[in-house]
Formats: structure tokens, C-alpha cells, sequence
């Protein structure tokens, strides 16, 4: 993970996903009075886990840990600041998902889960104040896709990384050897 630019990251994933500082201010704002429901948020995301049999497995025993962690992240939506350190953990949480062999497809399934839950919690908060309720969705929107988009980036390295070792295990080829092949194959 050394040789990522988190900073350079961090400015990409904020202009695909929208995550604008007056975005960030909002979700800060509303903090205080979201984070008290992020328990329910995390109980709902865990239940609705439970209930698909493939994603059941990757959390059998580990539940109260997991949504200890789970919520830990939630709490950090709605107090950022999404900087380069915030993206160096979110890259770490894609790696940490590929060491557990979890497919790809459940962090995009998980953050529409999760997304489906912000949305009803953050219509609680604001109530008849529905331009707020927009703006502030809007907001969330933003962070849960720059949190994926980083999650996916790491996946992808590291699933990469994690191929490529096995390549090389298999064929007894060194990496310096891969590394030469690959330098003259892109020349």
C-alpha cells in the first residue's frame, strides 16, 4: 500500500462521486443528530446480510465484531473528513476483503443496502424539511460511492497482486523475471 497516491485518489474518487467540501460540511452538520440511528442502520444491514446465504457464511461468528466495525465506519460518514488518511482505511477495508476471499459483488450489494437505510434515517432527521432531506441524501450518496469506488480500487489491486503470486509460484518464475517480460512486452 506504500506506493499509493491516497492523495491523488482521494481527489479522483471525490470528482466521480460528487463528494464536494460543501457535501462534506452537510453530512459533519447533520452528524449529530444521524449518529444516535446508525445502530439501527447497522442492526438492518446485518439482518438483511442473514438473510442471503452466501453473505451468511462471511459473517457467521463474527457478527458483534463485524458491526462493531460496521458502525465505527458509519460514524465516520457523518464526521469525515474524507482526506487521504479516510481513503488509505477505506483501501484497506477492499484489501482486508479479498484476503477473506469475500466476491466482489457484495461491497456494491452492501453500500445499497446500507444506502436504503441512510435514506429513511436521513428523512427521519429531516422531516418536513424535504430540500434538506435532497440535499442531504445527495450527500450521502457522494460518500458511500466514494467509499466504494476506493474499496474497488483496492479489491482490484489486490486481487491483481494476489494473482500474480500465485502466477509466479506456480511457474517458479521470479519477479524480477516477470517484471523485465513485462517491461519489454509494454515497450
Amino acid at each position: 500500500m506504500a506506493d499509493i497516491d491516497f492523495e491523488e485518489l482521494t481527489r479522483y474518487a471525490r470528482a466521480f462521486t460528487g463528494l464536494t467540501p460543501e457535501r462534506e460540511a452537510l453530512l459533519v452538520q447533520i452528524g449529530p443528530a444521524i449518529r444516535p440511528l446508525l445502530p439501527e442502520v447497522t442492526e438492518a444491514f446485518y439482518a438483511d446480510l442473514a438473510r442471503v446465504p452466501k453473505a451468511a457464511a462471511f459473517i457467521e461468528g463474527r457478527i458483534d465484531a463485524l458491526k462493531a466495525t460496521h458502525l465505527g465506519w458509519l460514524e465516520s460518514v457523518f464526521t469525515g473528513p474524507f482526506d487521504a488518511g479516510y481513503a488509505a482505511r477505506m483501501y484497506h477495508v477492499g484489501d482486508v476483503h479479498v484476503k477473506v476471499q469475500m466476491p466482489v459483488e457484495f461491497m456494491a450489494a452492501s453500500m445499497t443496502l446500507v444506502g436504503n437505510s441512510l435514506l429513511t434515517t436521513v428523512a427521519r432527521v429531516c422531516g418536513e424539511d424535504h430540500e434538506r432531506c435532497i440535499r442531504t441524501n445527495a450527500a450521502v450518496s457522494a460518500v458511500l460511492g466514494f467509499c466504494l469506488m476506493i474499496m474497488q480500487e483496492s479489491y482490484q489491486s489486490s486481487s491483481l497482486a494476489e494473482e500474480l503470486d500465485r502466477f509466479l509460484a506456480i511457474t517458479g518464475m521470479s519477479r524480477t523475471l516477470f517484471n523485465n517480460l513485462a517491461g519489454a512486452y509494454r515497450a
